[in-house]
């Protein structure tokens, strides 16, 4: 539980990030935060301890009280939004590629897709932005370590790096709160959000 995901906002209630329940009562308990509920309201450490917490909600017990676990906080003094590269990672492969295999165009559940390499590692190809595709599992075997043109085959489009985008550079558990829908717009896995290697 102490593990467990809360959504960062910045001063302005926009997302900029995602922590653990231990840090996000470190920085209310410190004032650097202030929880924040389903209704915009924000609490401090002594006013948020004060709610009482319901059966079927998560909660931290201590020795004098049980406090209900902030599913979302707002930085107090942060008025930014984190300026940043575009992670090199599937979960953005994918959704540059918008989840079709780029050999016949096919749209699949990412758990049927894979990623293919333009020119092959084999021939020197880079694990870069602009020579990985979302493949289907038989293009990808008829593509082998072949190049396109030894294939007899095509891109559906042309792999390019993508704008950033604030939400594909969070960090997303499978699992979601209702209190951070207002916040978000998707879900996805850790999986998809770990950073590739060149």
């Amino acid at each position: 539980m102490i593990n467990s995901p809360v959504l960062v906002l910045n001063r302005f209630f926009f997302p900029i990030d995602t922590t653990n329940v231990k840090r996000a009562f470190l920085m209310l308990y410190g004032g650097a935060a202030k929880a924040v509920n389903l209704n915009y309201e924000t609490f401090d450490f002594n006013s948020w301890s004060e709610i009482s917490a319901s059966k079927d909600e998560d909660s931290i017990k201590t020795v004098s009280a049980i406090i209900k676990i902030p599913r979302v906080i707002m930085v107090v003094r942060y008025d930014k939004v984190p300026s940043k590269e575009v992670r090199f990672n599937r979960y953005n492969i994918f959704k540059r590629d918008k989840s079709q295999c780029q050999y016949c165009g096919q749209s699949l559940p990412k758990s049927e897709l894979t990623i293919d390499h333009v020119l092959p590692k084999a021939l020197g190809g880079k694990t870069v932005w602009e020579n990985v595709v979302c493949s289907c599992a038989k293009c990808n075997r008829k593509k082998g370590c072949k190049t396109l043109q030894e294939a007899k085959m095509k891109l559906t489009n042309k792999p390019i790096k993508p704008t950033w985008e604030l939400l594909s550079n969070l960090y997303i558990q499978t699992t979601t709160y209702d209190e951070w829908k207002p916040f978000l717009s998707f879900v996805d896995s850790s999986y998809w959000n770990v950073e590739l290697e060149s």
